[in-house]
């Protein structure tokens, strides 16, 4: 049941965050984008391998941007960040 209520609390925070300028999403959205994979994980232990499949392909739609964002910065490039 922990599990159920910290994902309802994931979909409200990125609700939230959503809803601020652009400038103040960088560290709310971080940490959610750190929390998501932890959440998929623990329901794919909990509910079994394809609802943590669904999941991560959820993730991967979200957050496309900030990970080629990452992926990037981590190839040494520098990307522009949006105003």
């Amino acid at each position: 049941m922990t599990l159920i209520w910290l994902s309802i609390a994931w979909v409200f925070a990125s609700a939230g965050v959503a809803m601020l300028p652009i400038r103040q999403q960088y560290f709310p959205a971080l940490v959610l984008l750190l929390a998501a994979p932890v959440l998929i994980v623990m329901a794919g232990m909990q509910f079994g391998w394809i609802y943590a499949l669904l999941g991560f392909a959820a993730f991967i739609s979200m957050f496309r941007n900030p990970l080629r964002y990452i992926a990037a910065r981590l190839r040494g490039e520098h990307p522009e960040i949006p105003e």
